[in-house]
């Protein structure tokens, strides 16, 4: 996935567990000898890819990445699945095996090693590294040993053989994955595109073509463009516009695209030296690529062709060319940034053009509008791609080209993954249209287990209870469902603070309660409300003080008297938050009260043993 690409534990179940639902296929799971597959993100989702296979006392885990939080997640940083099943079960997990490095494939990794102790991680060389550098900057460096993969590697366990195969992405050492297990051969692809001219290495027709020939039992295929028709453009035809772009822009070219997109990186930087252009990167995902990259041998430009920040006012402007990140309208990426004047070495002068390589993700639409908008307001001249511009091309496959990918692996059942769910049932559409049985495709969500036993395949009776989790900053624990909650209450509706002052001693108000809102309404306008709120809450208080009582149900009696109330007159629901003030000679008579009976507690005889009858 090109740059898609959460605290408390939720409320919701948080624990993997085995659970019976009503026995619609009339299988069982018998757990010593089936093979089973499950998805514990990356199905209904477009990211949080992460897909197991378990037999008997062993687990392979496929991918372990994040999803991107919509705009309604208010505070929250990233959605990982819930590992709680893979933490009960962590003495059966043999491997994890990566596909490539996009972060909807591997960001997950540093909060999976948090909750999990994994000895090793097999990985791709380009992902390889993207994870060391996630995992030192996490001081997470010496919690598992990552292990070089590549097409010819092989991993052996138990019960299972892995192999892989050549795939082209918009990422360097894209890998699919081919799993031997004792009831049949599954593959799961990756996220893959068929380039008949790629940037880099070119997928190894001949081995899927072997493999389907030997055959296979299941296939699991990126769905992500499974309702794009066609094929997609190769990464040279891009090559080309950008590079014809560069010839004839007079001044500074200021270009922007997925960090996580290297061949397009590559390309940008070779473009500009062809162009006698020196380079400057800025976004901190975009310097860590072009650094990887350098340091794997994968991109030859040298030192003398980067200039810094400060360099910049010193070349003319056509010998300039600034990569960046924020393509997609990300409010504190560089893009955005330079786009309001607060980027600390770039600002937008006449004659400057910014060249968007990228298309927005469904969603970012109105983002990157408004970033276009302010670019072209401080007399940028913006380039965006179109069909007749050819300035970006997909990494995942269109229709035509996961039809090939089916024709070439042959599988006799097919489940569609990483996509929403009408993604899911269109590639099981095109699944069928090349020769698989509509009895043989499983859209499946995320949870659901698939069985393989003697080499066919069925949808079992139980499943394993899946979760989302909220992540804010870098806790792996996660923000529970009512945190989430309480954000979108105090978005829409406010807070309400209602202050009481008491004496405990005599059970009595001091005075009558003061309302404070922040949100809610606005106080100037709203006072003939508020004192009738704090007339609600006074009459409430004082029935419930004729009574011996305690501080929660105070508090308890101001919610259940001040919340209709205020529904009733606003047709809001703002949080509402008691504050109760206790009189200090009170507060200090209940301190005197619990120190004398924790003394005479101390200093009590102790009970002598009772007397037994001889």
């Amino acid at each position: 996935m090109e740059e898609k690409t959460s605290g408390r534990r939720s409320t919701r179940p948080s624990r993997y567990s085995r659970i019976q639902e009503p026995d619609l296929s009339g299988h069982t799971i018998n757990h010593k000898t089936d093979t089973i597959v499950y998805a514990l993100g990356g199905l209904g989702e477009v990211g949080k890819n992460m897909y197991c296979i378990e037999h008997d006392d062993e687990i392979i885990i496929i991918d372990c990445g994040i999803l991107f939080p919509e705009e309604g997640l208010l505070g929250v940083d990233y959605v990982i699945p819930d590992y709680s099943y893979l933490v009960k079960n962590q003495q059966k997990i043999k491997a994890m095996v990566i596909t490539h490095g996009h972060e909807d494939h591997i960001g997950g990794i540093p909060f999976f090693l948090q909750s999990v102790h994994l000895r090793e991680i097999y990985a791709p060389r380009f992902a390889k590294a993207l994870i060391e550098k996630k995992l030192e900057e996490r001081r997470l460096s010496r919690s598992c040993k990552i292990i070089e993969i590549n097409s010819d590697s092989r991993i052996r366990t138990k019960y299972f053989n892995i192999g892989f195969f050549d795939t082209v992405h918009s990422i360097p050492d894209s890998l699919g994955v081919l799993i031997n297990t004792p009831n049949g051969r599954i593959v799961e692809t990756g996220d893959f595109k068929f380039d008949l001219t790629p940037i880099g290495k070119n997928s190894d027709y001949q081995k899927m073509a072997y493999i389907g020939q030997i055959g296979v039992t299941l296939l699991m295929s990126d769905s992500t463009n499974s309702g794009v028709p066609g094929s997609s453009i190769s990464e040279k035809k891009v090559a080309n516009a950008i590079l014809e772009q560069m010839h004839k822009t007079p001044g500074r070219l200021i270009v922007s695209t997925f960090a996580s997109n290297f061949y397009r990186v590559r390309q940008i930087l070779e473009c500009a030296i062809a162009c006698n252009r020196k380079v400057a990167v800025f976004g901190r995902s975009m310097e860590n690529a072009v650094e990887i990259g350098r340091k794997l041998g994968l991109l030859s430009i040298p030192d003398s062709s980067f200039i810094s920040g400060n360099e910049l006012n010193t070349l003319p402007a056509n010998r300039i060319c600034i990569v960046c990140t924020g393509s997609q309208g990300e409010p504190m990426a560089a893009l955005s940034r330079i786009a309001n004047g607060t980027h600390r070495f770039i600002k937008i002068i006449p004659g400057d053009t910014v060249l968007f390589s990228s298309n927005p993700i469904p969603g970012n639409g109105t983002s990157v509008s408004g970033v276009i908008n302010q670019l072209t307001r401080v007399g940028a001249n913006v380039v965006t791609n179109s069909p007749l511009t050819s300035f970006h091309t997909t990494g995942h496959a269109p229709v035509e080209e996961q039809k090939l990918m089916l024709n070439l692996i042959k599988p006799k059942y097919f489940m569609p993954n990483h996509g929403e769910y009408k993604m899911l049932v269109q590639h099981s559409h095109t699944a069928q249209e090349t020769g698989v049985p509509k009895e043989n495709c499983f859209i499946c969500a995320n949870g659901d287990v698939l069985v393989l036993r003697n080499e066919e395949v069925f949808k079992a009776n139980e499943r394993v209870q899946t979760d989302a989790i909220y992540v804010d900053g870098n806790d792996a624990t996660g923000l529970s469902t009512s945190v989430i909650k309480d954000r979108k209450i105090l978005a829409e509706n406010g807070l309400i603070a209602v202050i009481v002052t008491i004496d405990s001693r005599y059970n009595k108000i001091l005075c009558r309660p003061s309302i404070v809102s922040r949100g809610f309404v606005y106080i100037k306008d709203s006072q003939p409300l508020l004192k009738e709120a704090e007339l609600v809450v006074y009459d409430a208080l004082k029935k419930k003080m004729q009574q011996r009582t305690t501080f929660g149900e105070l508090k308890n009696s101001i919610r259940t008297s001040l919340e209709p109330f205020l529904y009733d007159k606003t047709n809001r629901n703002p949080i509402v938050i008691p504050v109760i003030l206790n009189q200090k000679a009170a507060i200090e008579e209940i301190k005197a009260k619990t120190g004398a009976r924790r003394a005479a507690a101390h200093h009590a005889p102790a009970k002598k043993p009772a007397e037994t009858n001889q």
